[in-house]
């Protein structure tokens, strides 16, 4: 059956629900009166719950096994995806996410579903048609399905200040460390605005439907960043680049976007259009003012910890 709210479906499917542009969006849809499906491999799961609690349907899939997925596309107007890194034994596999990926994307276009919001990875200005990972096959994937779809394609996120026990971003003893240069401006996302933009592509399919969005709120410098951080939480915080070799033995990905970065290629989300569409987007010292000061407070042991997700991607787009 082909879906569309002429016929009043009010129905979208969240995949990936409890992850953080998931979790996120499922709850700015229930605000705009949608009926939301949460999927989750874990309904026991405490964010899992929460999203009940909220007002969500919990259904239950796994992408790593299709036959699971067609129940809970069945019916929907709407996907939306962010399909998180896959990891296999030696690190990244970006083959086990496209394949994941693609799974979701056939089942939609089976089911009939109308518009399909899908979250991948900014890209850089200039890069090489031969570079890509998993969202990016997944993203051409999906261009060739025949579904209608909107691509959001956000920078590195400000909630990755929060990541804890990684050798990439995150704050680690007072110290941001990433691979970009101190003085250069970096753009970045709020994971709430991504939702945003993913509630005004579904409450408007014909001006949507068909768009690519680069998605940016800010561009401080990692300096800035660092000394905005310090200001909005009265802590010390600095921040570190790291070398080329350390970012190699990180991953092979690490030093390849390190290498890109070194030759010019840049995010190149335009900012000023996208407040146009959407006033309210989120400066860094706007999301540090909503939560984010206090939970990096928390996590420097200044207020009780409740330990953050890690980073949905990497390098944070």
């Amino acid at each position: 059956m082909i879906c569309d709210l002429t016929s009043k479906n009010r129905t979208v499917l969240v995949a990936g629900a409890t992850g953080k542009q998931g979790g996120v969006t499922a709850r700015r849809l229930l605000a705009d009166g949608w009926a939301v499906r949460a999927m989750v491999r874990t309904p026991d799961a405490e964010s899992a719950r929460a999203l009940a609690a909220a007002g969500a349907e919990l259904v239950t899939a796994d992408l790593d096994d299709p036959e699971t997925l067609a129940s809970v596309v069945a019916g929907a107007y709407g996907v939306f995806t962010a399909p998180p890194v896959a990891y296999g034994p030696t690190g990244l596999d970006p083959d086990k996410e496209f394949t994941r990926g693609r799974a979701l994307v056939d089942t939609a276009a089976a089911a009939g579903v109308a518009h399909v919001v899908f979250s991948g990875v900014a890209t850089l200005s200039g890069q090489p048609a031969n570079v890509g990972d998993g969202k990016t096959r997944i993203e051409a994937h999906l261009r060739g399905s025949g579904l209608a779809t909107t691509v959001l394609r956000p920078v590195r996120f400000m909630s990755n200040y929060l990541g804890t026990g990684l050798p990439i971003d995150g704050i680690q003893d007072g110290v941001n460390r990433h691979l970009f240069p101190a003085d250069e401006p970096v753009q970045v996302i709020a994971v709430e605005d991504i939702a945003e933009f993913a509630a005004m592509a579904f409450a408007d399919p014909d001006r949507y439907a068909g768009r690519t969005l680069e998605l940016a709120g800010d561009a401080p410098t990692p300096t800035e960043a660092a000394a905005t951080i310090s200001a909005a939480t009265g802590l010390d915080i600095g921040y570190v680049r790291m070398s080329r070799d350390e970012a190699e033995r990180i991953g092979s990905e690490v030093g390849r976007v390190m290498d890109l970065w070194e030759r010019g290629h840049r995010w190149h989300a335009d900012t000023e259009a996208l407040r146009a569409l959407h006033p309210g987007m989120l400066t860094l010292r706007d999301w540090l003012d909503r939560g984010g000061a206090e939970q990096i407070r928390k996590q420097a042991g200044a207020l009780p910890t409740t330990a953050p997700n890690p980073p949905d991607q990497p390098l944070g787009s």
